[in-house]
């Protein structure tokens, strides 16, 4: 049974995620949500040749595979990040750098099938471990990159990120 996880409040997020959290539905299922996003991602990329995959709309911008290995990246922080939280470890975790992590990732060296099957696999544990956490643990808080935020607003901003990708996406590269 999938679990039904409340939007959070503003309260619950930085300000920065708010732009990932107007993109997302609030009085859907997060599970859901998670689960259609994959596969309208999925329907979306299978569509594409793999000329269009390494395409970049702007020199400096990423391609579209590079894209998607930033949302598996991002997911997976986040995901860390959510798990600490509602365990309430009180480290102060340390921010990331995306550039960093894109410029090191080794897209080009990766097929598409090789960055979709890890795609799936992240996304299967981040729906799994939302589903398997207490209200109480989702409501629980903790600093990252000096921001504060709830576990189950990780959760939203992790879709709301997706989205937020996959609509560059539709509108930048297609």
């Amino acid at each position: 049974m999938t679990k039904h996880i409340e939007f959070p409040s503003k309260n619950e997020y930085p300000v920065y995620a708010e732009m990932y959290m107007k993109l997302v539905t609030q009085d859907g299922s997060l599970i859901e949500q998670l689960k259609a996003s994959f596969e309208k991602t999925k329907a979306l990329i299978n569509g594409f040749s793999n000329e269009k995959l390494d395409y970049r709309y702007q020199k400096n911008k990423w391609s579209i595979k590079e894209v998607l290995v930033h949302i598996i990246d991002d997911e997976r922080i986040y995901g860390y990040r959510a798990l600490s939280f509602a365990r309430n470890d009180k480290t102060n975790l340390p921010g990331f750098e995306q550039d960093d992590y894109s410029l090191n990732a080794d897209t080009f060296e990766r097929t598409i099938e090789n960055i979709m099957e890890e795609y799936e696999a992240v996304r299967l544990a981040t729906m799994t471990l939302f589903n398997g956490l207490s209200d109480r643990a989702l409501k629980r808080v903790g600093i990252a990159n000096k921001n504060q935020a709830s576990a189950r607003a990780l959760g939203y901003h992790i879709l709301g990120h997706e989205l937020h990708h996959i609509k560059i996406i539709e509108d930048k590269y297609l």
